[in-house]
């Protein structure tokens, strides 16, 4: 649509894009504040998801410490914390067969989730959400499920003033359709980003206003998850599995999880640097395979698969953070990358970012600010936190992993944490993940097995089970800068990856009528992980938002 297009306009005092742990914790804590000081404050939450929790998708055991001190209460308000940690196991995976299980006295301390001062929780992110947004509701927020944040509005001084949701009714050529609803300008004295890992508006955010200068590059993972269904006998609630090792190579690194929750029901997933060299590895494949690896298939054989979902982390950490503050708004959570990866555990800190922004945002708001400044006292604010302390203790964690790899970064870890955390010297990654790949040439293709549809599945019927869906007649979501480069250059350099990365099968070569190489989008079978755009060694693909309610539909995840 032209930009002199006519959109309605609603104003709030404070605007989030985003309705993760981040965004429904910010909007918590500026409505307490708020309701307590009896003041009047409008507080507006877009998600893109056709409901809270929709695009939520994580392991997840969950570290209450800062819902302890958002809702002191959360137990008797009836969040879904149900299944404490009871047990911690962490395993080496030595081959298709063999495993070596460490002892407890060997695993860095980040990693346990039994014992200490809080008790953590087995859990679905996506319910803990779910249960977030209707405290937000409660608290009086406004919360538009199914509306995409699609641009950014900034006025002549280069001011953040709110966004611009996505145009509704748009055919593949962009142009109206019957039941046409041109985009929304929701404004706001201050806008709040927590879009989650690599927001498509967030990183236009840290280039335009140069947030990462000075700063390493920021690092992804890729998390691909599966919920399960299993026998009665083989269910013990609590029980919390962590490992790494095979099916992963020395140029690739890695960890998988395996958590029982409540009902009957597993978690089982891999998380994957982006960082990988083999352009012929498919995470989605390695991940289907580990699953038959004896460790993790005693406590899936039997069961039934119920849900599948993918999603990119943004696990770069205090190395990588950005400067979070501009004039007119706040980026927030993993929009930021607040992800604490050492503790495989990002919900926590995404929480307290979100609660500092608010109570930066609400001093400024009872100063009778008229908005648009830039809130530099956030950062003060952000740095004394124990989530800024909890980051800059594990700064090194993932790099030394890139560096030296799984063995000998894990032991530097292992003694940085025994230290105390962050009394060795800081280790940095300079080099972006998409730069990490190299030529096909210098590997091995690899054949992965086929799948047996008991343990390891084909990604369409993994796609299917993450309920995702887009209207087929609208403008494509992945945008490709320069559409000869996937079958001109990547293909005879890195044998096209975007076939292999994507967990989703979006990607495709195909063959014309004239049998040329073709390179074909499926973007109905979009997850919205984000890896694309992460990993493209050319960078040439821009993932943006589709039609808002799009994607995928995630159940208990």
């Amino acid at each position: 649509m032209t930009a002199e297009t006519e959109r309605d306009s609603m104003e709030f005092d404070v605007l989030i894009v985003g309705a993760g742990a981040s965004g429904l914790a910010a909007a918590c804590r500026l409505m307490q504040q708020a309701n307590s000081g009896k003041r009047e404050l409008s507080v507006c939450v877009v998600e893109k998801g056709s409901e809270i929790g929709a695009h939520i998708l994580s392991g997840a055991v969950f570290d209450p410490r800062a819902l302890d001190e958002l809702f002191p209460d959360w137990q008797e308000r009836g969040a879904p914390l149900t299944t404490p940690a009871t047990r911690d196991e962490l395993y080496l995976l030595r081959d298709a067969e063999k495993a070596q299980k460490l002892p407890s006295a060997l695993v860095p301390k980040a990693m346990h989730n039994t014992g200490g001062d809080r008790t953590r929780y087995v859990t679905s992110a996506g319910n803990l959400c779910r249960w977030l947004g209707e405290q937000a509701e409660d608290l009086g927020v406004d919360i538009f499920p199914g509306f995409a944040a699609q641009e950014v509005i900034q006025d002549d001084d280069g001011i953040v003033r709110g966004i611009i949701t996505g145009d509704m009714g748009v055919d593949a050529d962009g142009e109206p359709k019957d039941g046409y609803m041109p985009g929304m300008e929701l404004r706001a004295r201050y806008t709040l980003f927590a879009e989650g890992s690599h927001g498509h508006l967030g990183k236009r955010l840290i280039k335009r206003f140069a947030l990462d200068e000075g700063r390493d590059p920021q690092h992804y993972g890729i998390g691909l998850k599966e919920l399960w269904d299993i026998p009665t006998d083989k269910h013990e609630p609590g029980l919390v599995l962590h490992g790494s090792g095979w099916p992963l190579d020395k140029h690739a690194h890695g960890g998988w999880f395996l958590y029982h929750g409540e009902d009957n029901q597993v978690m089982v997933g891999l998380i994957m640097d982006l960082s990988y060299q083999n352009p012929w590895l498919s995470p989605f494949d390695e991940f289907q395979r580990m699953k038959h690896h004896p460790v993790l298939a005693r406590h899936l054989e039997g069961g039934k698969r119920v849900a599948y979902g993918a999603r990119s982390i943004t696990k770069g950490g205090f190395n990588c953070l950005p400067k979070m503050t501009f004039p007119g708004g706040l980026l927030i959570g993993c929009d930021a990358g607040t992800l604490n990866f050492a503790k495989i555990k990002g919900l926590h800190t995404a929480m307290k970012s979100g609660m500092v922004a608010a109570e930066t945002v609400f001093d400024a708001v009872a100063n009778e600010s008229e908005g648009g400044e830039e809130l530099t006292a956030f950062t003060e604010k952000w740095e004394q936190s124990w989530a800024y302390a909890e980051l800059k203790e594990s700064a090194s964690f993932g790099p030394a992993l890139h560096k030296y790899g799984t063995v000998v970064g894990g032991a530097y870890n292992f003694v940085d944490q025994l230290l105390g955390g962050g009394k060795l010297p800081n280790i940095h990654d300079a080099t972006p993940d998409y730069a990490a790949l190299k030529p096909a040439a210098e590997f091995e293709k690899i054949e992965y097995p086929k799948p047996d549809g008991k343990l390891s599945f084909d990604k369409l019927s993994s796609v299917y089970l993450s309920n995702t869906n887009h209207e087929e007649n609208q403008p494509c979501h992945l945008k490709l800068s320069d559409p000869a480069v996937p079958i001109r250059d990547n293909l005879p350099e890195y044998a096209e990856p975007a076939v292999r990365y994507c967990p989703a099968g979006v990607y495709e070569v195909v063959e014309d009528d004239d049998g040329q190489p073709q390179f074909q989008i499926n973007f109905q079978n979009c997850v919205h992980c984000k890896t694309c755009d992460i990993k493209d060694p050319a960078q040439n693909i821009t993932w943006v938002v589709p039609e808002g309610g799009g994607g995928p539909n995630y159940p208990n995840m």
